[in-house]
């Protein structure tokens, strides 16, 4: 009887020490899941909060690199709108220094013209035997050397007699009747029109034909 008292004895005290370390056991689990569980409880909050951060400082890069090329395109553009404003001012600068240069020209030119309307005339009036003579020969000389330097310029006198009339180079003063000549025709110069390149100096004044 003794015996069998111990022995069941010996079998509670197994069955409680079975029972703290199923408690034992368990515990642990519940705590791991209860960790799991706030782990994954605070991951989407952690995702959350950062995830907005991270867009947020993306688009104020973007935002920044757009204003860097906004003002790069503007300075680009200004640059270029300075370049062709000196260009334009460049070549009006040239084009107005040359007219400056073919005005003061005909300006002087157009003063020297009526000396060499005396030398012409200074030459025509030397009776026929005076014209080989020191003096008609020097007038002579100077003429030619006069002409040379105007050819020389650009100057080229406008011919007339014989010629069509043209009211572009020629300025009439008189119709004459004259049946050896056609209609329209020049028939006598009184002054020795001249151009400058392309431009008139002074037109010819000449009598018309019919």
């Amino acid at each position: 009887m003794e015996e069998k008292k111990e022995l069941e004895q010996e079998l509670k005290e197994e069955e409680v020490s079975a029972e703290e370390t199923e408690n034992v056991v368990q515990e642990p689990e519940e705590t791991v899941s209860e960790a799991s569980a706030e782990e994954s409880r605070e991951e989407p909050e952690k995702e959350q909060a950062s995830g907005p951060g991270e867009k947020k400082g993306f688009f104020k890069k973007r935002e920044k690199k757009d204003k860097k090329d906004e003002q790069i395109a503007e300075l680009t553009d200004k640059v270029k709108r300075q370049l062709a404003e000196f260009e334009n001012f460049r070549n009006r600068t040239e084009k107005e220094k040359s007219q400056m240069y073919t005005i003061g020209a005909k300006d002087v030119i157009e003063k020297i013209l009526p000396v060499v309307d005396n030398f012409e005339r200074g030459i025509k009036s030397i009776p026929e035997e005076e014209k080989e003579g020191p003096v008609a020969s020097g007038m002579e000389m100077i003429y030619k050397q006069l002409m040379t330097v105007l050819t020389d310029l650009g100057v080229t006198p406008i011919e007339a007699v014989g010629q069509e009339f043209d009211p572009n180079v020629h300025n009439a003063v008189m119709h004459v009747e004259n049946e050896e000549l056609g209609e329209n025709i020049v028939a006598e110069e009184f002054q020795k029109g001249y151009k400058y390149k392309d431009a008139v100096l002074r037109y010819s004044m000449v009598s018309v034909a019919n």
